[in-house]
């Protein structure tokens, strides 16, 4: 019977092929130091960002003109050093770590003039790296359940639920246009949002898809979906349901309700 691995030997069996956009909810959830990320090329420090972060092979912005861009092009399969630092949640100290890599690539970012992409394999990944990166995809994976289990039921949009959830009363949203609108949420689940708008906003066709930005104390999130219904109702006011996309901001959010709900109390609930 075969040992069934442990630790980041675990974590590369069950994620080794996939990778981590670095959005701004994954780099703070990752507790990468982003003032202390750079590339080593000959003598050459180039600071960067993570873009992209595998077990194997990374991608990081760094920015560049295009002149800088070709004279570095010709480092391209010679070997990197990598520095980055993390500072994961319940640590004070950060990790650093200097890790030995092949520059595969180095490429102008799309519809980014002064913007580089360098694209690096590891020579080896630390094994606390593997642990970082295991753990995310593993918080990853356990939110995207809890997407579906949240889908089910309602939250009621009230002072009092958004005094519970740290909802700053606060939501926009936009279908493709730059300017935001201004709206008020009135139901929410990990799956679902509708919500109301002043007299004037377009009733939005089935399908349509859409952009909203929720505003609570613990992230500014940005989630997206498409609408299923809207109607026009008295006053000329607009209430439209929209289905949302996984938002795992959105469902920590809803999880920190939930949790918080059940602890409180009968009488204050």
């Amino acid at each position: 019977m075969a040992n069934t691995p442990t630790g980041a030997a675990q974590y590369l069996a069950r994620f080794s092929g996939q990778s981590i956009a670095c959005s701004q909810y994954a780099l703070t959830k990752l507790g990468i130091d982003r003032s202390h990320c750079s590339l080593k090329i000959e003598d050459y420090v180039i600071l960067c960002i993570p873009f992209q972060f595998g077990f194997k092979r990374s991608l990081f912005l760094a920015s560049l003109s295009p002149q800088e861009l070709v004279f570095f092009q010709k480092y391209a399969n010679t070997i990197v050093n990598l520095s980055i630092a993390f500072i994961p949640e319940g640590r004070t100290e950060p990790l650093n770590f200097f890790i030995r890599c092949t520059l595969v690539q180095i490429g102008q970012m799309k519809n980014r003039e002064n913007v580089g992409l360098f694209v690096v394999d590891y020579k080896t990944t630390p094994d606390e790296l593997v642990r970082i990166l295991g753990t995310f995809l593993e918080l990853q994976d356990r939110l995207r359940f809890q997407y579906n289990d949240y889908g089910k039921t309602v939250i009621h949009i009230t002072p009092e639920t958004s005094k519970i959830m740290g909802y700053n009363m606060y939501a926009s949203v936009t279908d493709g246009t730059p300017q935001g609108r201004r709206i008020q949420v009135v139901n929410v689940n990990s799956k679902m949002l509708e919500h109301l708008e002043a007299a004037g906003a377009p009733v939005r066709a089935p399908g349509t898809p859409v952009n909203f930005q929720l505003f609570f104390k613990k992230y500014r999130i940005s989630t997206s979906g498409t609408v299923e219904t809207a109607v026009q109702i008295p006053q000329g006011i607009v209430r439209t349901v929209s289905k949302l996309d996984f938002s795992p901001e959105l469902v920590e959010v809803i999880d920190d309700y939930w949790l918080t709900l059940h602890s409180m109390p009968q009488a204050a609930k």
